[in-house]
């Protein structure tokens, strides 16, 4: 059997070649769903050790992007085996990088953190317009609704985009999330978001929270 807290703290570590190794054992021993689950679940409490250390700036971004690729690489050893029941999505998020802001580093990360909680999750890129959010609302009727920007001009996007969901009849369909650098309580209270933040691993407990 794996050692879970040894697992969690390699990947806090960000020990690639240890949180690998140990993965490729796991599934070459033939292990059960839920068994599996638990490993999912200690990646996870890893990476929520890597963004409290990204808090206490121990960690850099460059660090927080290493961290996701190594969970996305983490999951692809663990499909296999991943069996139905953790297969089972727990919501649906559409997310995008907003009108006018081409950053999608923290985007990413918190897509890849969402997948690994077991969101299905809609990417829409980068330079995404209200319209568009709008569309992609309708068509997969989603739980959650993130927007990522990093540039100041990002929050008017995101204002935009609340304001089409507004006349669009769907506001209240679905939760809003905001993150990025510029974001702030005060930004989150103008667009009208439901809840904002600068931490991926933050975020996605705050969308488990909505659909639990």
């Amino acid at each position: 059997m794996l050692d879970m807290q040894a697992l969690t703290k390699a990947v806090g570590d960000l020990d690639e070649p240890k949180v690998l190794g140990m993965l490729k054992d796991f599934v070459a021993a033939n292990p059960g769903s839920e068994e599996t689950t638990e490993v999912v679940n200690a990646c996870q409490q890893g990476m929520a050790i890597v963004g409290d250390l990204f808090d206490q700036k121990e960690y850099f971004v460059g660090d927080l992007i290493f961290a996701g690729e190594l969970l996305t690489s983490a999951i692809d050893i663990l499909k296999p085996v991943m069996g139905q029941e953790s297969a089972t999505k727990v919501g649906k998020i559409v997310l995008a990088t907003v009108e006018g802001d081409l950053h999608d580093i923290g985007k990413n990360i918190f897509k890849s953190m969402s997948e690994a909680a077991g969101f299905e999750v809609y990417d829409l890129g980068i330079d995404t317009s209200a319209s568009a959010f709008v569309e992609k609302v309708k068509e997969v009727k989603p739980d959650i609704l993130g927007m990522s920007g990093v540039l100041t001009l990002a929050l008017d996007s995101m204002r935009n985009t609340v304001d089409a969901l507004k006349e669009a009849g769907l506001r209240d369909s679905v939760k809003v999330i905001i993150g990025g650098n510029p974001v702030t309580e005060q930004a989150c209270q103008m667009i009208g978001a439901d809840a904002f933040t600068t931490n991926a691993a933050e975020g996605v407990k705050l969308c488990q929270g909505w659909v639990k």
